[in-house]
């Protein structure tokens, strides 16, 4: 069964427009014609299906989810985001090494 985006849209309950909005931030991407026209099967019916539920149960947005499937599609992209994140939230290691040199500066300073 796949169907036009207009019946797509009647039995998910997204707008048209809507529709066409995931598909450009790739987040449900339907099949298409030979002449171009959106054909949306039962998989692209439940991802609208679960989409609804992940932002109404979790508060997600739809360009945390966008960015999300970056992260997964561009390898690049996802090791300079973890790169960064490693970098803000110190590690137990950085974090011991930073006490140890506040303490000796300490020590200098008071002798």
């Amino acid at each position: 069964m796949e169907i036009a985006i207009g019946e797509a849209a009647a039995r998910s309950g997204w707008s048209p427009r809507m529709l066409r909005y995931l598909e450009a931030s790739g987040l449900v991407v339907p099949a298409r014609t030979g002449a171009g026209y959106r054909l949306y099967g039962l998989c692209e019916l439940n991802q609208l299906r679960s989409l609804r539920d992940l932002r109404e149960h979790y508060g997600v947005e739809l360009d945390e989810l966008a960015f999300a499937g970056r992260l997964r599609r561009e390898p690049t992209l996802r090791a300079a985001v973890e790169t960064w994140l490693a970098g803000s939230a110190p590690a137990a290691d950085w974090v011991d090494w930073v006490d140890w040199e506040q303490r000796k500066h300490e020590r200098l300073l008071a002798a």
